[in-house]
């Protein structure tokens, strides 16, 4: 079978679900090759390769780009694939750049042809999905998160090391300091969020949504009108232009579905609505829906969950 090199994405050497979506993919289309920025602990996969070098420390586009351009050369893959991340985008959008190659983004199916690949991807935030040929030497895509079930191939690899010759121009894109605002429970590993719109009424309103997070382990977010209102930070805020999430439960409080937010939250496993507007996009799309005003639905569900966990005073 053909080789295919896999981006894969890390957190402090943990693989990011992203990239393992991608793997699951990739196992259809060759024998997988995976590769990463520094250590990164992976199973499942013919080979792992681990790319080192001091200016790749953090994270840095272009050096990025420069070392995969590099292994391309010296691996000569059929193919490389990473997660359509904004990472994942940006890194081998400077690899086809780079290589004078034609790349696909965000792909949810692709179909080898001779000589081609015939691919499915999202376009429009979501909105619409575009069948197209890619025709290339080395065919290179990203693959739309959530796409895909997570690869469950089990099987320790040792990992081979890469050294690239990095110019240090290169240096020009890079992350040379962090700021932790907040830790625990984020957006994009919560298993529920509860999120809310212009409903919620005012930045008070958000109260009843944030007890009831708390009590669910979940995480707060909100729609594109609540933040540029000023009523949270743009960091809550779900959508095309927020945060992409994919809870096993999505509560949308007040929110009428705008296809910018559905984009955002479209790959939640259940979804409930609660709006008092039983014709909104939201309403009509989701898994489940309560029709009325939202404060005493919540402040009635936050009472039960709280009796069911033994909480009530």
């Amino acid at each position: 079978m053909s080789q295919v090199l896999v981006f894969i994405e890390h957190l402090a050497g943990v693989p990011l679900e992203t990239s393992l979506q991608t793997i699951t993919l990739a196992g259809t289309l060759g024998d997988v090759s995976s590769v990463s920025v520094g250590k990164c602990e992976l199973e499942g996969v013919a080979r792992h390769i681990e790319v080192e070098h001091p200016m790749l420390s953090d994270y840095a586009p272009e050096a990025i780009a420069e070392a995969l351009a590099q292994l391309l050369r010296a691996e000569s893959p059929s193919a490389v694939l990473a997660s359509g991340t904004e990472r994942g985008n940006e890194v081998m959008a400077h690899v086809a750049a780079m290589l004078d190659l034609p790349l696909a983004t965000n792909v949810t199916e692709i179909r080898p042809e001779e000589g081609s690949w015939e691919v499915t991807r999202t376009r429009w935030g979501g909105s619409l999905l575009e069948e197209a040929s890619l025709t290339a030497p080395v065919k290179l895509a990203t693959v739309a998160p959530h796409a895909f079930e997570t690869s469950n191939a089990t099987g320790a690899v040792d990992a081979e090391t890469f050294a690239p010759e990095l110019s240090e121009t290169l240096e020009r894109t890079r992350v040379v300091e962090r700021v932790t605002i907040s830790e625990g429970i984020t957006l994009t590993t919560a298993p529920v969020v509860v999120s809310g719109g212009r409903g919620v009424g005012s930045p008070e309103g958000f109260g009843v949504l944030e007890e009831l997070a708390s009590l669910l382990g979940g995480a707060v977010g909100c729609s594109r009108v609540v933040t540029n209102n000023g009523w949270r930070p743009h960091s809550d805020q779900v959508g095309q232009t927020g945060t992409r999430v994919a809870p096993n439960l999505y509560v949308a409080c007040g929110i009428s579905g705008a296809i910018q937010h559905w984009v955002g939250m479209m790959a939640s496993k259940n979804v409930l609505a609660i709006n008092n507007d039983p014709e909104a996009p939201m309403v009509t799309k989701a898994d489940y829906a309560v029709v009325g005003d939202l404060h005493p639905i919540l402040e009635a569900v936050v009472a039960e969950v709280k009796r069911r966990k033994g909480t009530v005073t």
